[in-house]
């Protein structure tokens, strides 16, 4: 017994006879909000409980390499599929001229709706004995080979087709002032093609396989731009003025993942002054998602500014829609997070006593108030 009646003189929650309880109005208010600020409380610890966090974390992009899939989807409502192309370089010397691999092309009608849709580019059927680099048509026993047209990198240099001469003009830096003077792009119908396309417009989407690395793009003698860059407009095939109005439907830079935000997606531009150059200057961000089992996605974000450079000028810009991009030195590491069980258990025992610790302060607070005013009303009563 004299162990029990220590234990009794051990509490620190001693109770109070009920007759000695003494129930106010303020006391059931605050209980009342007291209660609800508890369940709101409760609630929102429980959904961090159920629901993963994301920790975020900035390092130094060590990665050296690496290959980057740049993903994009634009369409041009003015702008003939015959007339765009894509073409992408980097600072290592890696030249890629009218991609056409993993590229698609749709033609639209004016009301945007699909025409025509193609993997490749402009094809005709040619006519029999095309014209030889020396001159005279080609005879039954020769080989094939077709002029450059002054744009030969050596002697032994052939241009069969009319892409490989618009290619050997690109590498020159040239530009193809009369079209109908190829005879490989009169045989493959370069122009009919045109013609048959001239109030279309194109969707062209797919996705281009480049080095993580910087670089430049030269679009013409004394132009060039010292970033990875890719457009979509052939911009050394022909001269004059073209629209270039565009949307971008999709764009982005490596695979998605939970809650990326590509700035670009739906971005749409429309063209009210004189052809020029539209340019799109990127700076990606490397960023790996971890998720809650441990497996990561590799992938970027990016941010944008836009830019329009007239064609009024001289030297006037080719006309185009360039994406000059660059790379941060700082990666984004976002892991996702469950809280544990003893951290949820802790909040909710900090949430029960804080509350009610909290609106015993203030029941107390309001309940002596109330009694020192009320005193003081009988005494100045009495006196």
């Amino acid at each position: 017994m004299e162990i029990l009646n220590k234990l009794k003189n051990l509490d620190a929650y001693p109770k109070a006879n009920e007759d000695f309880y003494n129930r106010t109005l303020s006391g059931g208010l605050i209980t009342i909000v007291s209660s609800i600020a508890i369940l709101l409380l409760l609630i929102s610890e429980i959904r961090l409980y159920l629901y993963s966090d994301t920790e975020t974390k900035l390092t130094v992009d060590t990665s050296r390499g690496e290959r980057l899939l740049v993903s994009f989807d634009v369409t041009f409502p003015s702008l003939a599929c015959s007339l765009l192309s894509l073409d992408a370089m980097d600072i290592s010397g890696e030249r890629h001229y009218d991609i056409l691999h993993d590229i698609v092309k749709k033609r639209l009608d004016q009301s945007g709706k699909v025409i025509d849709s193609r993997q490749g580019d402009i094809g005709a059927p040619q006519i029999e004995r095309p014209l030889q680099k020396h001159g005279g048509r080609l005879d039954h026993n020769e080989t094939y080979c077709g002029s450059c047209y002054g744009a030969e990198g050596s002697d032994d240099h052939c241009c069969n087709t009319c892409e490989e001469v618009r290619e050997a003009y690109r590498k020159k830096g040239w530009v193809i002032t009369n079209m109908d003077l190829i005879d490989q792009c009169k045989r493959e119908g370069f122009f009919q093609k045109i013609q048959e396309e001239q109030g279309e417009g194109c969707n062209i989407h797919g996705f281009v396989d480049v080095k993580k690395v910087a670089g430049n793009i030269h679009l013409s003698p004394g132009k060039s731009f010292h970033h990875s860059s890719f457009a979509f407009l052939d911009l050394f095939a022909l001269q004059g003025e073209y629209n270039i109005s565009h949307k971008i439907n999709k764009l982005s830079f490596g695979k998605e993942f939970p809650g990326v935000i590509n700035p670009l997606d739906g971005a749409h531009w429309i063209q009210e002054r004189s052809s020029g150059m539209y340019q799109y200057f990127i700076k990606v961000v490397p960023t790996i998602y971890t998720d809650l089992r441990g497996r990561k996605i590799y992938s970027n974000q990016f941010s944008v500014t836009e830019h329009f450079r007239e064609g009024t000028f001289y030297p006037s810009p080719p006309p185009g829609v360039i994406f000059i991009y660059d790379f941060s030195p700082i990666k984004v590491n976002f892991t996702e997070e469950n809280t544990s069980l003893l951290h949820f258990l802790t909040s909710i025992c900090a949430v029960l006593g804080g509350v009610f610790t909290v609106a015993g302060i203030i029941d107390a607070f309001v309940f002596h108030s109330h009694r020192a005013i009320k005193k003081k009303i009988q005494l100045g009563k009495h006196g």
